[in-house]
């Protein structure tokens, strides 16, 4: 089964003020060095803990009545927990991540997801869904230095509906490379996908961010 959102995005994540709103609140999720599952437990009941940031953050249902998810920014990171309410678990989440390597112009438009599950909960195109969400809401992705097989597949994935680009990311600047690059320039540290959110051109990414 293909997950879907049951709504549009309610948020603009080009605008500055999408920034400025969020800026009082901080961190949420933290690579855990306790095992995944307690970490996510230790999510889920921050959810549900009255008084925790956490609580009474925005939902969104999905088409699976099993999952909903819920979502907030913090210090211009996005974060989005996937909830299993039949079974009173989190099932997962994706953080959008800033990336120090970009300048200030890009920061303004560009995150690099990442995505966590847990066993149960992979290969059921969570993350598919959530990616969506964020790219229709006009948030461009520039990945991070090393992709999985997984991930970089599911970017590909992504490119039948938003355009998929090769850039170099080098002195806080990005140059783009071309729809495809040889494999010894993919390997190249400094080589990154691009991913177009809804309603970018490369020209008028270019322009807004810098890139050559």
């Amino acid at each position: 089964m293909v997950l879907t959102l049951a709504s549009s995005p309610p948020l603009s994540f080009a605008a500055p003020a999408w920034l400025r709103r969020w800026m009082e609140l901080r961190i949420d999720v933290e690579r855990p060095s306790q095992p995944m599952e307690d970490a996510f437990g230790s999510i889920y009941d921050r959810l549900h803990q009255a008084g925790d940031r956490l609580h009474g953050i925005p939902t969104i249902p999905l088409n699976d009545p099993d999952l909903v998810m819920r979502y907030r920014e913090a210090d211009g990171e996005f974060y989005v927990y996937v909830e299993d309410v039949r079974h009173r678990r989190l099932a997962g989440y994706t953080v959008f991540n800033r990336l120090i390597e970009v300048g200030r112009r890009a920061d303004r438009h560009v995150r690099a997801p990442h995505s966590s599950f847990g066993e149960a909960y992979q290969r059921r195109g969570l993350a598919s869904a959530i990616y969506r969400w964020a790219l229709s809401a006009g948030l461009c992705f520039v990945s991070g230095a090393r992709q999985s097989p997984g991930a970089h597949a599911l970017w590909h994935s992504l490119a039948r509906e938003h355009e998929l680009g090769c850039v170099r990311l080098c002195d806080k600047t990005l140059t783009y490379l071309g729809p495809e690059v040889p494999p010894d320039v993919m390997d190249d540290l400094h080589t990154r996908m691009l991913l177009l959110g809804k309603g970018w051109t490369l020209a008028q990414f270019a322009e807004a961010t810098g890139m050559r």
